[in-house]
């Protein structure tokens, strides 16, 4: 019974990313990166949020960009920021303020203009991240967003957002991660091309 379970699910894991490839995918991640190397190429950075597992992703994916994404190429670092890395400033501003405000209070502090806000959601409906994007707004931060299901309440409020056509958030991480490590070394190459790193 549970060698079948497990077998569906890498199957369905698989049908999802083929699915991905017949969106506009490719589009998509191609224009993250351009807004992604045009900010570091202006001495900005990217900064990066999500909850849970999603949170998990955002620190994933800063630390390819700042320490080393593939063995073979050695590069500068490239400046990007997971906003859920500091948990004395998440449980602070959530004892002090609400919850809701931990990844708009952070972007605050250590976002400015021309930087890039990427957002990561299973379902698009955390408020916390919705937050983060009102802020980035304000302080003309160009936002990207990597979403599942319908896109949530998060959808269209970002610059460039790639929607997952799944409601099961495992798989909905699996190509999250997936697309992101896509997204890291699209950049890389972009910049190594363009002689940036």
């Amino acid at each position: 019974m549970e060698k079948n379970n497990i077998l569906n699910l890498i199957n369905n894991s698989i049908k999802l990313k083929q699915k991905v490839l017949t969106t506009n995918v490719i589009e998509k991640i191609e224009k993250m990166a351009d807004l992604i190397v045009h900010a570091i190429q202006n001495d900005n950075k990217l900064l990066l949020c999500g909850n849970g597992g999603s949170a998990s992703d955002a620190e994933h994916l800063a630390t390819e960009l700042i320490v080393r994404l593939r063995p073979n190429i050695n590069r500068r670092a490239i400046g990007a920021i997971s906003l859920s890395v500091n948990t004395s400033t998440i449980t602070a501003c959530a004892n002090e303020f609400d919850f809701d405000n931990i990844f708009k209070r952070s972007l605050e502090a250590l976002g400015k203009k021309g930087d890039v806000l990427l957002c990561i959601s299973t379902s698009g409906n955390s408020k916390n991240i919705i937050k983060a994007l009102m802020q980035a707004k304000e302080m003309d931060i160009t936002t990207c967003a990597f979403l599942g299901s319908n896109g949530g309440d998060m959808k269209n409020l970002s610059h460039c957002e790639y929607i997952v056509p799944s409601n099961e958030t495992g798989r909905i991480q699996e190509v999250h991660i997936m697309l992101g490590h896509a997204l890291m070394e699209t950049i890389e190459n972009k910049l190594i091309d363009d002689k940036s790193i």
